[in-house]
């Protein structure tokens, strides 16, 4: 399934998108957590079995065209969202890293940097080197702590894309990256949470690329990936708790903006895609902070 979530007058909502098509959960299974992704993906494989059939005997009462709805992250507050640095050789190549991490190098995002598809990135005014990172996202489904690599795919509800907004100069003032990577609005997430039956397992051998104004930046393949999202998953466990809805960003390729030369930055009136096979593309424009 295709699972999205979007804005409704009466509130947040669920639907599952079938090519142009949305079916409205909160018509087709008012029994189900409709507005509430992270309650859906609470409720394990049984919950969406049960989506999955309502979708199937859906009224056409509970359809509409997917372009009539404004869409939200698919997790528009995720309890914790964890991105990954340094996961393709090739992107630690081009940024002078030496050494290759030998365990997985994670850092927190909050929720105010994101925005859904379709929606603009916003171009902070304190700085021009606003940069582009195309990732693959997990979004868990099961939660656990001190899961074993060998069964953490389990836990894993699904997959989207992200574009991972970057403010270099504010992200290399010093060693920690904390404030470059969550500046507001600066992370498109989305379109849809794909579940884990639409893509291969781990998200494995996929083409990865992202372009800017048609002009492909990065591409890569999701096996190029040096920690995989089993691998991800289970060493995140040893820390801290995993919850449904909880969203891992694997890591970024190489061709990243300031590392070409000379650097390529975002700006106002750019437009910003990342795209992943068999899963489809994630847009958004670019344009200025007002204040």
């Amino acid at each position: 399934m295709r699972i999205v979530t979007f804005f409704h007058p009466l509130g947040m909502r669920l639907g599952v998108r079938q090519g142009d098509t949305l079916i409205d959960l909160a018509e087709a299974a008012p029994e189900l957590p409709h507005h509430d992704m992270r309650g859906l993906l609470a409720l394990g494989r049984e919950g969406l079995d049960f989506a999955a059939k309502a979708v199937a005997n859906a009224p056409d009462v509970c359809r509409q065209p997917i372009n009539a709805v404004s869409l939200l992250p698919p997790v528009p507050w995720p309890d914790k969202l964890i991105c990954v640095g340094f996961n393709y050789v090739d992107h630690a190549a081009e940024i002078k890293q030496r050494d290759l991490p030998e365990h997985p190098i994670f850092f927190g995002r909050v929720q105010s940097t994101l925005v859904a598809h379709g929606a603009p990135l916003i171009r902070p005014t304190v700085s021009t080197q606003f940069d582009f990172e195309g990732e693959v996202a997990a979004i868990i489904g099961q939660g656990g702590r001190h899961i074993p690599v060998e069964h953490a795919l389990e836990h894993v509800a699904g997959y989207a894309l992200f574009n991972e907004g970057s403010v270099r100069d504010y992200q290399f003032r010093g060693s920690q990256w904390f404030l470059g990577k969550n500046f507001d609005h600066s992370g498109a997430f989305g379109p849809e949470l794909a579940t884990v039956d639409e893509l291969p397992p781990g998200a494995r051998g996929l083409r990865l690329s992202t372009r800017v104004n048609g002009i492909t930046m990065q591409e890569a393949s999701t096996s190029d990936m040096l920690f995989d999202v089993a691998r991800l998953v289970a060493d995140l466990s040893e820390a801290m708790t995993l919850a449904p809805g909880d969203v891992i960003v694997t890591g970024t390729p190489s061709g990243v903006g300031f590392a070409q030369t000379p650097p390529v930055y975002l700006k106002p009136g750019d437009i910003c895609e990342v795209e992943l096979e068999g899963y489809g593309i994630l847009r958004n424009p670019v344009r200025d902070e007002t204040v």
